[in-house]
């Protein structure tokens, strides 16, 4: 086996295992870590990537994006909430900082992430299991 599948298996494990926990804490984002890992398991094995497009977490949350069909508004509001909350963070060690420029780049960043999720991505209902 290469280096580099290799590597991309450890960092599609690791992400996977962060997306996980990001599933259960509002703290961590689920769907970048999960993206990263669906790259990290294209690029390294065909069994592997097969194996995470058939898990629950898969299908649950990013499915319907790599469909081209768009997210369901939870998906969306739960991202949305995360990324607010790290940038603010951020934005509020800056501001006691007085790291004016970083707080405009934040701010431009936030905006463009909220106009992205809530114009380029289309929202679908969430699906109802009772067939």
């Amino acid at each position: 086996m290469k280096l580099s599948k290799i590597i991309y298996t450890i960092i599609g494990c690791l992400s996977l295992a962060l997306g996980s926990v990001g599933a259960v804490l509002p703290i961590l984002p689920t769907v970048p870590f999960l993206m990263l890992s669906a790259l990290c398991f294209a690029k390294s094995s065909e069994k592997l990537n097969a194996w995470f497009k058939q898990t629950k977490i898969y299908k649950n949350n990013l499915e319907s994006y790599v469909r081209g069909e768009g997210m369901t508004m939870r998906t969306k509001t739960k991202i949305l909430l995360t990324v607010t909350a790290l940038m603010a963070v951020g934005f509020v060690v800056m501001l006691s900082k007085k790291v004016y420029i970083g707080c405009i780049a934040l701010l431009i960043v936030w905006l463009v992430h909220i106009l992205y999720f809530t114009l380029a991505i289309k929202t679908i209902p969430i699906q109802n299991d009772l067939n």
